[in-house]
């Protein structure tokens, strides 16, 4: 009897889990979708910007990206013996010179500048 209950509760249970964890990785935000979309850009220091602050999933990919490029241009900084802020704002400047038609930089008076 236990096992027939569990075996009812749980198979569509353990489906109905299974299909919300598809569905929320197919509803995640990507780089190029959150760009595209106009909801984050690229500053003049290396890292993202959110452009509208209402998106807590533009926000979380901000941060998660903003982290690990932090790490990686620490790690440059330390292997070429320059200070941080060097590469920062080289890669900065490359980032926005390669963003594509229709993304945002951010220009050094703090406005947002469609490309």
């Amino acid at each position: 009897m236990i096992k027939h209950v569990l075996k009812t509760v749980m198979k569509p249970l353990i489906l109905l889990t299974f299909m919300f964890s598809l569905a929320n990785t197919a509803w995640a935000l990507n780089l190029d979708e959150a760009k595209s979309q106009g909801l984050i850009g690229e500053l003049s220091n290396g890292y993202l910007g959110l452009i509208n602050n209402s998106n807590s999933a533009a926000k979380n990919l901000v941060d998660d990206i903003n982290r690990k490029r932090r790490a990686a241009y620490a790690a440059k900084a330390q292997k070429a013996g320059v200070e941080l802020k060097i590469i920062e704002i080289r890669i900065g400047e490359r980032l926005q010179q390669r963003a594509k038609k229709g993304e945002y930089v951010q220009r050094s008076n703090g406005q947002w500048q469609q490309k």
